[in-house]
Formats: C-alpha cells, structure tokens, sequence
C-alpha cells in the first residue's frame, strides 16, 4: 500500500469549520486553513479600519463585521461582530495560512457566518482534516495528533495529564528511544552482511541478544500499561452486586452524588439495572446498580435477578456489596465463588452497625476488601484507592508516555513479536540473516506507530474518529 512520508503535502484547497462546541455559548469560533484562506476571509469580514486580512502579518487580530459575500459597491448583510486571528504559513497549527473567525456563539449565528465562508470559496473540513494537515505538513507525529482526541475527551485529571503528555510528544520519544536500540542493531547486521569476514564485536550472540531482550523489556512494559490507559480514559464497567437490602442501592447514590436509585428498607426494591457514569478518584466508572440476587417466586424480580447475573458475566470491575450486620447468606457465599478470576472489591457495607458477618471468608475470597458505610461515606477513599490498585492506576506515570489507541497496541504487539522472532533465531543458531528480518520487522511497526511510515489506510482511519473542527 502507499505510504505517507511527512511534509509530502503542501496548502491543499481552503477548508473551514465551527471548531467551537456545537451549542450557544458567549464565542464561537470558525477555522479557515489553506491555500486562499486570507482571500476568502476578506470576502465576509471588513476590518474596522478597512485592513484587508490578505495584508494582515501573522499572529495578529482584526476586529470588525462578518458578512455575506457581495460584489464590489453593494451593501453587505451583516451577520455579526468578529475578531479575526490570522496566522501565516508555516508558523500554524496546520501549517498553512489560517483564519480564525471568532464570533458571538449563538447557533444560528454560527451557521450563518460558516455558509458565508463556503459561498466565499471555503469547502466543508472532514472530520479531523485540520489535525490531518498538522500532521502530513509534519507538525505533530501521529502518536501527537491521536492525543488531541484524547485530550479533547479526557473525564478525569490523569486522563488529561497522560493526554498532554502524548500530545507534546512522550509517547513518541518512548518509542523513538526503543527504536533506536534497534536501529543501531540493524545497522550492524548490515554491516556484517557487506563484510562478513570482519570482526563485529556488536554481533556477539550474548551482546546481540542482551539488545534486543532491552528492547523487549521496555516494549512489554509499555504494553503493561494500556489496559490502566485505557480505564482512565474510556473509563469501567462496573457493576454493583450482592443480595437483597445489603446497600447496593444506597452505594450508587453516594457514588453518584444524587438519589439515583430507590431505596426502601423492602427486599427486591430494584427490579431492574440502573446505570450511571460517574468519577472514582481518576477513574470513570460506568455503574450498574443491579437487582439483589436471589431466588424468587416473584416474576418481575426474577427477571432483574437474570439480567444482574448476565451483566457479571460482561463486567470489568465488581463492587460485591456485603451487610456487615448480618450473618453471610448462601447468596453472600455462591457470589464469593462466581467472582473468582473478576477483577472486583469486596465492599463491606454498614461498617455503622453492629459487626455480626464472618469477614475471614470474605478476605480469602478477595485481595481487595474495604469495610465502608454507604450511608456516611465513611471509607470511600479506601474504595478510591482500591479501585486504583485493582486497575493497576496507582502508579500510572501521566509523563511516561503510554499507548492510547488499538492501533499503537497492535504495533507495539507486532514489534515485541519480531523481536521474539528474532531473539528465538539468534538462540537457535540459525543464520544473522534471519534475525536480521525480524528485527527490520520490529522497527518497520514501530515506524507505522510513530506515523513515519504509515499507510494512507491507517492515516485516513487514524483521523476519522475525530470531531469536525478539529
């Protein structure tokens, strides 16, 4: 397939966009870039003191009225005031000439300013085409632009710090550095297979292998990550287990700050699942409150009971609620069983009251328990910090840079493949040639991660899960 090398593309034709949140607010604002963007920015807005844009230097600001495009002497219809911010080539978020047009931020304004820019000579941005040109004009890296994404979307402060991160370039330095090791492997395979006959010191087995198993070692530890990435970015399913009137209830309104589920002191109060989002420390946690699980003869209950039991099968995350008040129940005891193997806390519930449950057979059924009363709140840090340590976000480093989408993992997979291709090659004696492949194979997917060498497939992929406008 054809592959992008970066600044291949130069000013394409002019395309515009609201890149301000579609809704009212006190500005709005529409992007102009590329080639004829100061042109057709003077065709719908006049300067108070008559300045053309064509004319304006970079990195300034015009005020004035934005306008529907008319000939030469007829009066224009004004749409509104408007700021204009000009930005010239190459010293732009795209690389190209920009305008910026910011507006009050009424919808039908917005509208109304932005069919004014396309009858000027605009045509519509596709989704993410601006962050597209900031890219192929090789202002940012691929990692870098798929973190803007990120950043735009982040729910938590760890899941912005780990975006800014990548935006301003961790995660590619990371990988920049573990291909490094691996280039400089490659170069001297090459250099044995143009002189053979010479003495390599570098090509020594041991020192060959102890490289590339380095290169392995970091690749698996940024693999180790994505999944901690991945919780506080896309956040949890979480779901809310237990019997009947152990609190369940009451723990999703104190988890979500409102009375999102009913609770009476009447067992099979929730029949069916209710669900929020809401914010665990830096974690998203999508919540299912579920029916009590039981038997029942009831026939509506006993529904709630099926799809609570479906939705643990699906689950990421279990909060197994407990009464602290009550003597552990067959229920209590098969749920205990169900959960092995899913990642969960035991939230033992009602630490108000009384202690009457046997908490010896909760501790050896999970590694997380945390003794908490839903009513209070008391011990919802210690939840908090259990939740991190399960999702392994405890130490989750925001500047170390980590893998953000399915397709770096899949890259960063396939280099760590090569290298056990390699690695396995070089212990079994077979030929330098061999292990030369592989490692070409590892540092051709770390290429295609970084957007050095990616495939207008993966580009066009990459950039069409953005919104317009950015």
């Amino acid at each position: 397939m054809e592959q992008i090398p970066l600044q291949q593309k130069k000013s394409g034709a002019a395309i515009a966009a609201i890149s301000t949140a579609q809704g009212a607010g006190g500005v709005g604002m529409i992007r102009i870039s590329g080639r004829g963007a100061r042109e057709i920015a003077d065709r719908v807005f006049t300067s108070l003191h008559g300045k053309k844009i064509a004319d304006a230097k970079g990195y300034t600001a015009l005020y004035g009225k934005v306008h529907r495009p008319c000939a030469k002497g007829e009066k224009p219809e004004i749409l509104d005031e408007a700021i204009a911010l000009v930005f010239s080539a190459p010293a732009s978020f795209t690389g190209e000439d920009v305008v910026e047009l910011s507006c009050h931020g009424g919808l039908v304004v917005m509208k109304n300013v932005l069919r004014a820019v396309f009858e000027a000579g605009a045509v519509p941005a596709q989704p993410g085409e601006f962050t597209k040109r900031a890219f192929l004009n090789g202002k940012l890296g691929l990692t870098e632009a798929e973190a803007v994404m990120q950043l735009i979307s982040a729910q938590g402060e760890q899941a912005a710090k780990t975006a800014l991160a990548g935006h301003q370039g961790a995660l590619e330095k990371r990988i920049v550095r573990i291909r490094g090791m691996l280039v400089t492997a490659a170069a001297h395979l090459s250099a044995w297979a143009d002189y053979p006959e010479d003495d390599i010191p570098q090509l020594e087995p041991e020192v060959l292998k102890n490289d590339l198993y380095k290169a392995q070692e970091q690749l698996t530890q940024l693999l180790s990550q994505f999944d901690a990435g991945k919780a506080i970015r896309e956040g949890v399913n979480t779901v809310i287990a237990g019997r009947p009137n152990v609190g369940k209830s009451t723990l999703m309104n104190l988890l979500s700050g409102c009375e999102r589920s009913i609770v009476t002191q009447f067992a099979g109060t929730t029949r069916d699942i209710v669900e929020e989002t809401v914010l665990l420390g830096d974690v998203p946690l999508r919540l299912a409150d579920t029916a009590g699980i039981r038997h029942t003869d009831d026939p509506v209950e006993s529904i709630g009971v099926d799809r609570a039991k479906d939705r643990l099968k699906t689950a990421e995350l279990v909060f197994a609620v407990f009464d602290s008040s009550r003597e552990l129940s067959r229920e209590d005891e098969v749920l205990m069983e169900e959960l092995q193997g899913i990642p969960a806390v035991a939230i033992v519930n009602k630490s108000d009251l009384q202690a009457v449950a046997d908490f010896t057979k909760i501790r050896k059924k999970f590694d997380h328990v945390v003794f908490l009363s839903a009513v209070s709140g008391d011990g919802l840090e210690q939840l908090k910090d259990a939740v991190a340590d399960v999702l392994h976000t405890a130490n989750l480093n925001p500047a170390d840079g980590i893998l953000f989408t399915e397709r770096q993992r899949d890259a960063a997979q396939q280099a760590k493949a090569s290298l056990a291709e390699a690695i396995y090659a070089l212990e079994s004696g077979v030929t330098l040639d061999a292990v030369t492949v592989s490692v070409e194979g590892a540092i051709s997917a770390l290429l295609e991660l970084t957007g050095e060498r990616a495939t207008e497939a993966v580009v066009d992929s990459v950039f069409a899960q953005f919104c317009v406008g950015k």
